[in-house]
């Protein structure tokens, strides 16, 4: 009898918890507030320009507020802002602070499983930003030096590899953002930082001498960016990948990038020209949330 009602609290328990994680919408419903996670130097996904989030994925987030509202009949939800960190955006996920994170956030296996992503809206892969007075051209060439990476990326565990495969000793330091590690290349005080190319090109961009920058190495792997929400929460999920899937059949997706990747943006008016890989062309013609290994 006691193993029984033993059991049936486990249960009961279990089944409370599996409904708290898939219940987005209703805690929306009932606070008549979403949460959206943004990144303060995520160039040109999510990024600060006079103290105000914009960006390629900040307007998918807009665009799944729009969905949301209209699903709930509340015109006049309340959007909450919350910066994160590269470190801080999957707890803040987990624990229900933040509700969708649309940055530059890699959907991967070891992250699906603690959140889930929506379908795949960027790809991109590991390679190498360094001043060109440094003349560095690959990863040999930062054999026994300083290299910046940023804490909580894939891209910190695949140099991290790297440098053991290769017997590189390297000294691996990890900045808190992505602006902070640009920095200790703008100061010496590392010789490369490693990170997604494209966010590489957008530091560039914003730097204030671009032309003593450039973005060299190989890719060490490429991989899908999401935009991450709660995990087991299909109904969430379904508005998620609903809007952006409707954003990529109806060609305003394809504006979308042209605007953040290929015109000149803010805050200095420089254009990324970075056309369209065929990875994400695949993607706009059967959408797929297909994560990397």
């Amino acid at each position: 009898m006691k193993l029984s009602a033993l059991m049936t609290a486990v249960l009961l328990a279990a089944a409370a918890t599996a409904a708290q994680a898939a219940d987005t919408l209703a805690k929306i419903a009932e606070s008549g507030k979403i949460t959206l996670a943004y990144r303060e130097s995520s160039v040109p996904f999510s990024y600060l320009d006079g103290g105000k989030p914009i960006g390629f994925s900040v307007e998918l987030s807009n665009a799944v507020v729009d969905a949301v509202k209209k699903k709930l009949n509340k015109p006049n939800l309340e959007v909450a802002l919350l910066p994160v960190t590269s470190a801080n955006r999957i707890p803040l996920i987990q624990n229900g602070t933040v509700d969708l994170e649309c940055g530059s956030t890699t959907n991967n296996t070891a992250r699906g499983k603690d959140v889930a992503f929506a379908v795949n809206h960027f790809y991109t892969g590991t390679r190498l930003l360094v001043k060109k007075a440094a003349h560095i051209r690959n990863y040999a060439d930062l054999s026994k030096k300083q290299v910046a990476s940023t804490t909580g990326t894939t891209n910190a565990l695949v140099m991290r590899k790297y440098n053991v495969e290769k017997n590189l000793d390297m000294d691996i330091v990890l900045a808190k953002d992505h602006a902070d590690a640009f920095l200790l290349v703008e100061t010496d005080r590392a010789v490369a930082f490693a990170m997604d190319d494209i966010l590489l090109f957008g530091l560039i961009a914003n730097a204030k001498n671009p032309g003593d920058f450039e973005v060299v190495g190989d890719s060490l792997q490429v991989e899908p960016y999401g935009c991450m929400l709660p995990k087991d929460d299909p109904a969430f999920k379904k508005v998620v990948d609903d809007t952006i899937i409707d954003l990529m059949k109806s060609g305003r997706f394809e504006k979308m990038y042209d605007k953040w990747f290929m015109q000149p943006i803010p805050p200095r008016g420089t254009a990324l020209g970075l056309p369209m890989s065929p990875q994400l062309r695949d993607n706009i013609k059967a959408p797929s949330d297909k994560p990397a290994t």
